[in-house]
């Protein structure tokens, strides 16, 4: 179903904080067009993942690539590939929605005359085209993280991180985030890593990676989760699988 080609591919990652393992040995592979969602509780591991394939921090061992180069070895053509939500905002509350996105673009060496349509095209498609001379200060949590999800896509990236994006959002919000990131999916040109610890969110994903204190208990398609935990439910296949590996 997916193009045979992995956007992302993570090799055997380890991290520690003093002698805490915090990532023991991950290895994982997102291919192109694929919307895999990382489930895990709080304190699982997975921003501590995420800020190695943004470069953020590095692995202690291990490789990550993102559209086959190396974050170690050629960090900037590798990030290049990439957007990013993060889990905590990380836009100007200060400046004006269309300021934001511009900036953006500058810092990417996007040319601003084509990409202008783009930016106005995904305001209008997202309700924000009457706010983007509004400064983002005055929008509502889920207005933010509309603007901060155009702006991760405006250099058209082949991978979107997206951290914990829903925390804070009200449920209308939320379910139009999820709502835009499968539509995005199901146009095959880009690839979604999704982290979160609410199991519906996964509901719809491609392939489902469970991560519970560093460690990758499951890995597959919902059908494949519920078989190993001979669950009904992904929900409780989810609990099952993380209290096993408490134990």
């Amino acid at each position: 179903m997916y193009k045979d080609k992995a956007v992302l591919e993570i090799k055997n990652i380890q991290k520690f904080y003093n002698s805490f393992n915090a990532l023991d040995s991950i290895s994982l592979k997102v291919n192109l067009g694929e919307l895999v969602v990382l489930l895990g509780p709080n304190g699982a591991g997975k921003s501590t993942l995420f800020s190695i394939i943004t470069g953020l921090s590095s692995a202690d061992k291990g490789e990550c690539f993102i559209n086959g180069y190396s974050i170690k070895e050629d960090g900037i053509r590798a990030l290049k590939s990439l957007g990013v939500v993060f889990q905590q905002p990380t836009i100007d509350l200060e400046l004006s929605v269309i300021e934001n996105l511009l900036f953006h673009c500058r810092l990417h060496g996007l040319e601003l005359q084509k990409v202008i349509k783009t930016i106005e095209r995904e305001l209008k498609s997202s309700g924000l085209e009457k706010k983007i001379n509004n400064k983002v200060r005055t929008l509502s949590g889920g207005e933010r993280r509309k603007v901060e999800l155009i702006r991760s896509l405006l250099h058209k990236p082949l991978m979107l991180l997206m951290d914990e994006p829903t925390v804070g959002l009200d449920p209308g919000s939320r379910s139009d985030l999820l709502k835009k990131i499968v539509n995005l999916k199901l146009q095959g040109t880009i690839s979604v890593l999704w982290t979160t610890h609410l199991v519906d969110e996964a509901e719809k994903a491609d392939k489902i990676i469970i991560l519970n204190k560093g460690k990758i208990q499951a890995i597959g398609t919902k059908a494949q989760i519920l078989d190993k935990a001979k669950e009904k439910k992904l929900e409780r296949a989810f609990f099952k699988i993380v209290s096993k590996s408490l134990t």
